[in-house]
Parts: C-alpha cells; sequence; structure tokens
C-alpha cells in the first residue's frame, strides 16, 4: 500500500505516492516543521520548535526541543510510530534533530534525521 508523498507533486502525470516508512518520514518533518497554528482546521498541530529557534542556544533549550517534540510525536503520530531515541542538537545555526522510531504497522526500526536550515 503506497500513501501520498509529501510535498505534494505529480509523477508521470499523476499524483506521486511513497511507501509506509517514507510517509512516515514525511509526516514527521510535517509534524516537526509545522508551527502551531499554521494548520487552518487543526490549530494545536505542530511542535513548535521553530518558535523556539531562535532562543539563546544552551542545553537548557535542547532539553526544551527535546521535551516538546517528544510530547508533540506522541499526540500526533503516537498511533503509528514509537520513538526509540530522540536527540536534539542546537549548534550555532543549524537545528539537527535525530529520531529512531518503530513502525507500528510491521515493527521495523526506522532512523531519520531532519535539519533547519536544510
Amino acid at each position: 500500500m503506497r500513501d501520498l508523498a509529501f510535498p505534494f507533486q505529480l509523477q508521470a502525470g499523476r499524483t506521486a505516492r511513497a511507501d509506509w516508512a517514507a510517509h512516515v518520514r514525511q509526516m514527521l518533518e510535517q509534524l516537526i516543521f509545522t508551527n502551531q497554528g499554521e494548520r487552518l482546521h487543526r490549530p494545536d498541530f505542530g511542535s513548535g520548535v521553530l518558535q523556539l529557534l531562535f532562543a539563546p542556544n544552551s542545553p537548557e533549550l535542547a532539553a526544551t526541543l527535546q521535551f516538546s517534540l517528544q510530547a508533540a510525536i506522541t499526540r500526533w503520530l503516537g498511533d503509528v510510530l514509537q520513538v526509540q531515541s530522540l536527540q536534539v542538537h542546537n549548534e550555532e545555526s543549524e537545528l539537527r534533530i535525530s529520531i529512531s522510531y518503530l513502525l507500528l504497522r510491521d515493527g521495523s526500526l526506522e532512523t531519520a534525521e531532519f535539519r533547519h536550515p536544510k
């Protein structure tokens, strides 16, 4: 079974599709980089990570980001994945999020890394 790819795009004249693992990774990316209030019918969707991006860099900021992400992932994607490890690194002008998670549908272990700015 294949799901819609993110970002939306056409492939050979049809809507692009992604396999389940890629689709879940894309959902994670959407959740992480969406600010709360951006979605019209889901104003509380998002992680709030980008709102803290320009706060002074510190271990406390990294811990706050990690806690915010863990809560958002559990709330919005807890039915499709289980977080195994989550690390946030805020170094100079780059935010790096490393996450490993278990896909609940098939039990496979996946890892992903997200960076801002890309």
